[in-house]
C-alpha cells in the first residue's frame, strides 16, 4: 500500500499559487497606473450666433444653423484630419481651449459668425466650452487645431 504525505505539499503550493498571483498582477497594476485618462472631445461648429439666434442668412427660405463635428480622441489622436496638432495644441494648454494661444495669421473682415462647442474630458476634468467668432478663419487662429478638422490652416 502506498501513501502519499501531503503535509507539505499543500502549503508549499499555496505559496507557489500566490506568488505566481501577485508577479502577474504587477506589471497589470503597472500598466494601469502608466496609462493616460482617456481624453475626448465632443466638437461642433455652428453657423450663425447660437446666443443671439442670429444667422448670417436670415431669409425666411434659408437653411440656417448648420453644424458639423467630430469627437476628437487624444489616446492615441484620431477624429479629423489634424488630430495629433489638436491634441499637442490642447496638451500645451492643459486641456482649456480659451488658454490657446492665438496663431499670427491675417482674417479677412467678414461678418460670417461661427459659435464653437466643445464638451468632454481633458485629463480625467471635464472640458465645457461654447464661443461665437466673427467667422471661421478667426475660429481656426483663436483655438489653434482644436476645430479644424477639415484640414484648413
Amino acid at each position: 500500500m502506498t501513501h502519499i504525505n501531503t503535509s507539505g505539499a499543500a502549503p508549499a503550493a499555496l505559496l507557489a499559487a500566490a506568488a505566481l498571483l501577485l508577479t502577474c498582477a504587477a506589471p497589470a497594476r503597472a500598466a494601469a497606473e502608466r496609462e493616460p485618462a482617456a481624453d475626448w472631445l465632443l466638437l461642433g461648429v455652428t453657423r450663425g450666433d447660437a446666443r443671439s439666434g442670429l444667422h448670417p442668412t436670415d431669409r425666411p427660405d434659408a437653411h440656417t444653423g448648420t453644424t458639423r463635428g467630430a469627437l476628437l480622441l487624444c489616446d492615441p489622436p484620431s477624429g479629423h484630419a489634424r488630430a495629433a496638432r489638436a491634441c499637442a495644441d490642447l496638451d500645451a494648454a492643459d486641456g482649456r481651449i480659451e488658454a490657446i494661444p492665438p496663431q499670427d495669421a491675417p482674417c479677412p473682415m467678414v461678418h460670417a459668425p461661427v459659435t464653437a462647442h466643445a464638451r468632454g474630458q481633458w485629463r480625467g476634468q471635464p472640458v465645457e466650452y461654447t464661443r461665437t467668432f466673427p467667422n471661421r478663419c478667426v475660429l481656426e487662429v483663436s483655438t489653434g487645431a482644436v476645430f479644424a478638422w477639415d484640414g484648413g490652416r
